[in-house]
């Protein structure tokens, strides 16, 4: 679980309005509730959360910024990181609402964009996005090269977590640490290094696809393979290395899911047995075949490994059936996780709200939510193209692969604003959504628009702690979403839910994507069934012309 925390004390709420602007509130709102119904009743729209989540990636670059940037509230930021340790490390990804550039869950968020492209890359490429998903998983591959200036050394961090949190200002303005930490040989970050070795690998099947970005493909490889080698080398994790990660970013599952995760992904981009005997033989003494698993995270990647193992099975991979009796084993476990969202695994099972979203925990629950119905989704589009189903202790008959989609779509749909208050959660979609997101870049001013400092405490004082919405929309931000009792409060204050991170919006791309296409798919069908005088009803048989 993240340890994320913000540290300046925050600001006392405004005093309530007067009571006859309370009642005119509550009487606009009164009007707008129907109109807001029916929106929410709507079919989303999943082509425009897909565009949406993609530009969210725009906004959250660091270093200097492309021609082509479509957030044009954003500017140039972090251009001297790393100069003080004389290496190059401008660019990647802030990771929230915050400017430290943590490397652990910046990986995990580019190995999902790089896992979803790789699955659903067609349906991106059918929704126009294709180059969009490249450039986001792109943006963050470039820094990681950068970032392993030695076979043996990787730069973990840029910023320290405590002074940026006492600090609320605009990255163009930035005045806090930018002080570099790395793992190496004597400070090691398995963790760390295995996820970035993770998402190297994966990228590099992304950009395979493309004979113009064969070199680069290699290149990611090459990366890849030594950090994984690093990561199994020099055993340890990364935030007993790197103090300063211990309070936002803590490796609570150790490092032995990232080295297997790593493994896995390594196997896949090389097709090299030495990988996937590596996950088989450390299948028990790392625990990846052992653990059942009832979350999938930035932190914990054993459900994801775990799926990756199945995959072999289900495609009838010819090394994976020398194997067969551990990817078993794997496999058992990752229909455990599926199961458990399901609510069909005897009792062990993912909680869901009154409203129906998967909840985990408190804190920034939707990244949960969203990274479960990922891996709903391709577990689902492997069975389907296996010709199996999945099997559920509590399930009186196999469940087919369109149950699991079925369920990965109702938590995209919550997101998108079906859900008890009828709000999307992910940021500029719908006609409601969250206004005051814990976000320091959005919630000042631009620097195009005012170009005047704005110092940590000027920050706190003027932008924080305004009751006002947000001045620069973060377009397809998904945020840290309700409670276990679909109860949101927008407010700057409650970042455990107003914060969005990275790691909410990546899984997402894939499964707007894979939803468009099945949506677009269906009306084209219905379009022509309708074209041809066939127009059932709900409940009706159908005719010759409609089977």
């Amino acid at each position: 679980m993240s340890q994320r925390r913000a540290r300046r004390a925050i600001p006392l709420p405004p005093a309530a309005p007067p009571p006859v602007l309370l009642a005119a509130a509550l009487l606009a709102l009164l009007y707008l509730v129907p109109a807001m119904a029916a929106e929410a009743d709507a079919a989303p729209d999943y082509g425009a959360a897909l565009s949406k989540s993609l530009l969210y990636f725009e906004a959250q670059r660091s270093g200097r910024l492309p021609y082509g940037q479509r957030v044009r509230w954003r500017g140039h930021s972090g251009l001297t990181d790393g100069l003080q340790q004389g290496v190059d490390l401008v660019g990647g990804y802030y990771d929230a609402g915050d400017h430290v550039k943590f490397g652990l869950p910046m990986a995990f968020t580019v190995t999902m964009l790089a896992w979803g492209a790789l699955e659903f890359g067609d349906d991106v490429q059918a929704a126009g996005e294709w180059g969009h998903a490249l450039e986001a998983i792109k943006w963050g591959t470039d820094y990681f090269v950068k970032a392993h200036t030695e076979p043996f050394v990787y730069w973990a961090e840029v910023g320290d977590g405590d002074s940026d949190h006492y600090c609320w200002q605009r990255p163009e303005d930035m005045t806090t640490s930018r002080q570099a930490y790395k793992v190496d040989k004597d400070n090691p970050g398995s963790d760390l290094v295995g996820e970035t070795a993770a998402a190297l690998a994966a990228a590099s099947l992304v950009f395979r696809r493309s004979t113009e970005h064969h070199d680069y493909a290699d290149l990611l490889l090459r990366h890849a393979r030594q950090l994984f080698e690093f990561a199994d080398t020099y055993r340890g994790n990364y935030d007993t290395s790197i103090k300063q990660a211990h309070s936002f970013y803590t490796s609570v599952s150790g490092y032995r899911d990232e080295l297997l995760w790593a493994a896995f992904w390594l196997h896949r981009a090389t097709g090299e047995d030495a990988y996937l005997r590596y996950a088989v033989d450390h299948a028990r003494s790392v625990a990846g075949a052992g653990w059942p698993m009832t979350e999938f995270s930035w932190e914990n990647k054993y459900a994801g490994l775990q799926v990756l193992a199945a995959k072999l099975l289900l495609d009838g991979d010819l090394q994976g059936a020398q194997h067969r009796a551990v990817l078993e084993q794997y496999k058992a476990k990752a229909e455990h996780y599926l199961c458990a969202c399901l609510g069909r695994n005897n009792g062990s099972n993912v909680h869901r709200t009154p409203g129906g979203m998967l909840y985990v925990r408190e804190w920034n629950n939707l990244q949960y939510a969203s990274s479960a119905a990922f891996l709903l989704t391709v577990y689902s589009s492997y069975l389907a193209r296996a010709g199996a189903s999945l099997h559920c202790p509590d399930a009186p008959a196999p469940v087919p692969p369109s149950e699991l989609l079925a369920l990965a779509r109702s938590q995209a749909d919550y997101i998108l604003g079906r859900n008890p208050l009828r709000m999307s959660y992910m940021v500029g979609y719908g006609a409601r959504f969250p206004l005051r997101v814990h976000h320091r870049a959005a919630s000042i001013v631009s620097h195009k628009a005012d170009n005047r400092f704005i110092g940590c405490v000027q920050g706190f004082d003027d932008w924080f702690g305004r009751d006002q919405p947000n001045p620069n929309v973060l377009v397809g931000a998904i945020v840290g979403g309700p409670n276990r009792r679909d109860q949101f409060m927008d407010a700057r204050k409650t970042y455990v839910q107003t914060e969005a991170c990275t790691y909410n919006t990546a899984p997402m791309v894939a499964v707007f994507a894979r939803l468009h296409r099945l949506s677009t798919m269906a009306a084209a069908e219905n379009s022509s069934s309708d074209s041809e005088g066939c127009r059932p009803g709900l409940g009706t048989a159908l005719s010759a012309k409609c089977r």
